[in-house]
């Protein structure tokens, strides 16, 4: 009997990227189940970020294939046109409009075309409010639904932006270091989070905080110089020799 074909959200092939003669992504190559959370790790320049920014369009490979979903290319697209296919982005730094309430971010990201004085000025409907609601439950901010989003604890704010990008109902989140800066109790609520969301969306989670990363991964990739140095779970990954000499042993977190 056959095993059946695992169905990709995403593929890398062969992926490089140099700037002005630095080669920060070498012959790449990454493959993505639908639903899976999956964890990449590696020291600073391993080309974490830049991965990321080559799958959202931020910037272009010189060589190479990127796919989402079924064939479609995403080296061919804008940034917008990426985001607009599905795949949300969250940076390190929460970036929220300070000035508004909780409900209201939520609101203006709601999947669609609007600006902020055009939607804040319309008419709120009852299944878009309902949404709005839903989102909320889910980041555990129902609470502060009318709380200005500048007065949020950090660990609030990084909570909002994921309840942001989840109003745009995207198929694959990608976070970058959603811990850093986080208390211990901010940390684990933000694991719990991440872990409820695996299934319904596909994740990518950059992140330097192993503890963090033991409580959330079921598969972790490690960059090095630009390129796949091992996958496996956080256990086989902790004992690879070369990850050990690459990052992990290494005295100084980078």
């Amino acid at each position: 009997m056959s095993l059946p074909t695992p169905e990709f959200i995403l593929l890398l092939e062969n992926v490089n990227k140099s700037f002005e003669g630095f080669c920060a992504i070498r012959d790449l190559t990454f493959y993505m189940d639908v639903g899976e959370l999956r964890v990449v790790i590696g020291p600073n320049g391993a080309g974490k970020s830049t991965m990321l920014d080559l799958i959202t369009g931020r910037t272009r490979p010189d060589s190479g294939k990127i796919e989402f979903g079924k064939d479609t290319d995403l080296t061919r697209l804008s940034e917008f046109e990426i985001n607009r296919l599905g795949v949300g982005r969250k940076f390190q730094t929460p970036s929220v409009y300070s000035d508004h309430t909780v409900f209201e971010n939520i609101w203006l990201s709601l999947a669609g075309p609007r600006s902020v004085w055009s939607t804040l000025f319309s008419r709120l409907t009852s299944e878009q409010r309902d949404r709005i609601h839903g989102v909320l439950k889910i980041v555990g901010l129902g609470a502060r639904a009318g709380r200005q989003a500048g007065h949020l604890s950090h660990g609030e704010k990084q909570w909002l932006e994921i309840g942001m990008l989840l109003a745009q109902d995207p198929s694959l989140l990608l976070v970058d270091e959603p811990a850093a800066g986080m208390s211990d109790e901010e940390t684990a609520r933000t694991g719990e989070l991440l872990l409820s969301l695996a299934g319904k969306h596909s994740i990518i989670v950059i992140e330097h905080d192993m503890t963090f990363v033991r409580q959330i991964a079921r598969k972790v990739t490690v960059l090095h110089q630009g390129h796949v140095l091992c996958e496996g779970t956080v256990d086989q990954v902790q004992s690879d020799e070369r990850v050990i000499e690459s990052y992990l042993g290494r005295k100084k977190r980078t």
